[in-house]
């Protein structure tokens, strides 16, 4: 882990493109309570397949434009190609965009076809030949193992090659188990990747919509967790108490131990990850 102390904190959040016009005005809320945090930057998904790439690059410029706080928007190349992914590119940089989440991404369902880059990796090295170091280039990084790797060594591998394609930093999967993440970082000294890997964290608010969405990214639901949020049931109340405390003490004991940040998955809701931000004593980005 003492790599990581060497890098400045970066506290940042991820928020999805609104689909109507009341989730738009739900947005700007939320963004408008998330500045408490002064945070570094906040990413944008783009849907499987680019399924909400114009959504995305709305929600971006407004933000940036509009609330004053940098943006990442989200690329993938699965089922896109060159062209249509140097568009977005020259598009971003236009209107001054300087930060870029490059992902996989997912399959539409339906689609047979990969498109013309087929992993993360060949889209780094995609943007960096065609912009340069104009952006800064974050990738994904999975501390407990990506859910169609073959096995650790592989996906540690794949990592590696983001990395080495001109990757500058790594936002990280949710998890609950923080040895996972330590150990993860220790791999990567080894292999001599040094760039930094921000934690992703997700807000624990609602057990059944968090069981669905760790079955399909692999993230690990400690079983002490689980079995604390079935007893719960429907009781939203309880369980947002217990998952602010679950996940307040995972994050204090994941900067305590040099993590270079934050990066909270919202959900487009603010409550849970200002709760959490509060209770770490968090104020201007900097530990208080």
């Amino acid at each position: 882990m003492n790599s990581q102390r060497a890098y400045p904190k970066s506290f940042s959040f991820e928020l999805f493109p609104p689909k109507t016009e009341a989730a738009e005005l739900a947005l700007k809320n939320t963004v408008a309570q998330l500045r408490q945090i002064n945070p570094s930057y906040c990413s944008v998904t783009f849907g499987a397949g680019g399924s909400t790439r114009e959504k995305t690059f709305e929600t971006v410029v407004s933000i940036q434009e509009g609330m004053g706080i940098a943006c990442a928007p989200h690329i993938s190349c699965i089922a896109s190609t060159r062209s249509h992914i140097r568009e977005m590119l020259d598009a971003y940089r236009e209107q001054g965009i300087k930060r870029i989440v490059a992902l996989r991404g997912d399959m539409p369902s339906g689609m047979l076809t990969t498109g013309e880059l087929r992993y993360a990796n060949e889209l780094v090295e995609f943007i960096r030949q065609e912009t340069g170091n104009d952006f800064h280039v974050e990738v994904a990084g999975y501390p407990e193992v990506h859910p169609q790797a073959a096995n650790a060594e592989k996906d540690l591998l794949n990592f590696k090659r983001k990395v080495e394609a001109g990757a500058d930093s790594a936002i990280t999967q949710y998890f609950y188990n923080a040895e996972a993440y330590f150990r993860f970082i220790d791999d990567c000294e080894k292999q001599n990747i040094n760039i930094p890997i921000v934690p992703g964290i997700m807000p624990i608010t609602n057990y059944t919509q968090l069981a669905r969405f760790s079955e399909l990214c692999g993230a690990d639901i400690p079983r002490w967790i689980r079995k604390r949020l079935e007893v719960f049931g429907d009781d939203r109340v309880t369980i947002r108490t217990f998952g602010i405390d679950v996940v307040s003490k995972l994050c204090r004991r994941l900067l305590e131990q040099g993590a270079p940040g934050l990066h909270f998955y919202t959900l487009n809701q603010s409550d849970a990850t200002l709760a959490i931000w509060h209770n770490l004593g968090l104020h201007g980005n900097n530990p208080a």
